[in-house]
């Protein structure tokens, strides 16, 4: 295999500068960073790129709790241009994450999906599963400016939310799972998902069918695809620093143990990346989402989150969230509770060290603050801390 210019490529999906390229069909700022490790075998370009962190996590008060754990990803992808323009892409992502235990590790104020089909999930946060994509597209240029594409996923992602947390520079550096996930991009794995897509220059329109019903507490396995819900997305990139979304879905009986409650969603968001130095960057995403059941209980999530790189060594990075939530204490008879809002903040640094041409070891660490109100200080305590520590290796 032979390395290949990868800064001088374009998209798998249309005619626009490869770092533009996010989660599933997502869309970042063209001056974003695309890690990898790029090379030319044949006809086919492989990308790779690795991201494991190894995590001690201590929350504080009644309902925290401390744990060490993996968590990360593991990435492929092969792509074959030809002559007439199209593109074929194969992508594969797996996560450590299950490892970890089927109930997670400790993260106050965040809920969702179970670890045994009876029970939910708080102030936990949920693994990933072994298989988080596997993924083809197929995209076809119409002229300079214009293409058009189909991307399926066992799982994968459809055209919904932010690109998914993991995946942004605002957030990539953190092993902390933001409490807004399943607000903004918790549909970023769903088993079963096909995307249609028109690109026109700097503005993209997509659709989805997927299936709604989030993954079950096994982790290691693949679920039947079914295409019971739907999403659209529109995304602009208005300038290299940019990419601004709106996204819309109905999504049929997300929760396992709430099989008969359906749920739609919206989401709108901007990303601001800058470039300064030789090798420095800055990037912040600013994220709204919210969920709205079949009894019209709308609950709304708030993100802003930044991170600061003025070299290949330190990372600086911050999130402040806020949501409307029901499901940090059950209600009577079980279900959901009362609504609350809850805030939390969180910040950290990483230092790494490049120990190969493509490999970087770092150390790092989190501090974060949760904010809780009156009627739920007898449960955690006065506004709860917790912190991270933690060592990763990055392969890009």
């Amino acid at each position: 295999m032979a390395p290949t210019d990868h800064a001088a490529m374009t998209s798998a999906l249309g005619p626009w500068p490869m770092s533009r390229d996010a989660s599933g069909t997502s869309w970042q700022p063209d001056l974003s960073e695309h890690g990898g490790v790029h090379t030319q075998n044949g006809d086919w370009s492989i990308m790779s790129h690795a991201l494991i962190n190894l995590t001690y996590d201590w929350q504080e008060g009644p309902r925290g709790g401390e744990q060490t754990f993996v968590s990360g990803m593991i990435m492929g992808a092969a792509r074959r241009d030809f002559a007439d323009g199209s593109t074929l892409n194969l992508r594969a992502m797996l996560s450590p994450d299950p490892l970890m235990g089927k109930d997670g590790y400790p993260l106050l104020l965040a809920a969702g999906e179970t670890a045994d089909g009876v029970n939910p999930l708080v102030d936990r946060q949920h693994p990933h599963e072994l298989v988080m994509e596997l993924s083809a597209s197929y995209s076809r240029r119409l002229s300079d400016t214009d293409s058009v594409f189909a991307y399926v996923g066992l799982p994968g992602e459809p055209a919904f939310g932010p690109p998914a947390f993991m995946h942004r520079m605002s957030a990539m550096d953190s092993p902390e799972a933001p409490i807004t996930h399943h607000w903004l991009d918790s549909t970023h794995i769903v088993f079963g998902v096909a995307t249609l897509g028109w690109v026109h220059d700097a503005f993209k329109l997509e659709a989805s069918s997927f299936r709604g019903r989030e993954p079950d507490q096994d982790r290691y396995d693949i679920e039947e695809p079914e295409f019971d819900s739907w999403a659209v997305r529109a995304s602009w990139n208005p300038s290299p620093s940019w990419s601004v979304q709106a996204s819309y879905a109905d999504v049929t009986a997300p929760e396992q143990l709430e099989p008969d409650e359906d749920e739609t969603k919206l989401s709108a968001s901007a990303i601001h990346t800058r470039r300064f130095g030789t090798e420095g960057w800055w990037s912040s995403t600013l994220a709204w989402g919210r969920k709205t059941n079949d009894h019209d209980e709308s609950k709304d999530g708030w993100l802003f989150e930044t991170a600061v790189s003025p070299d290949d060594r330190w990372t600086v990075f911050g999130r402040v969230e806020r949501i409307e939530t029901d499901e940090l204490v059950p209600g009577v008879g079980g279900g959901h509770g009362d609504l609350h809002t809850v805030a939390k903040a969180s910040i950290g640094v990483v230092r790494d060290w490049r120990i190969a041409d493509n490999t970087r070891l770092g150390l790092g660490g989190l501090y974060a603050v949760n904010r809780v109100p009156g009627a739920l200080e007898s449960l955690y305590g006065s506004d709860p801390n917790g912190a991270m520590i933690f060592i990763r290796l990055k392969i890009d």
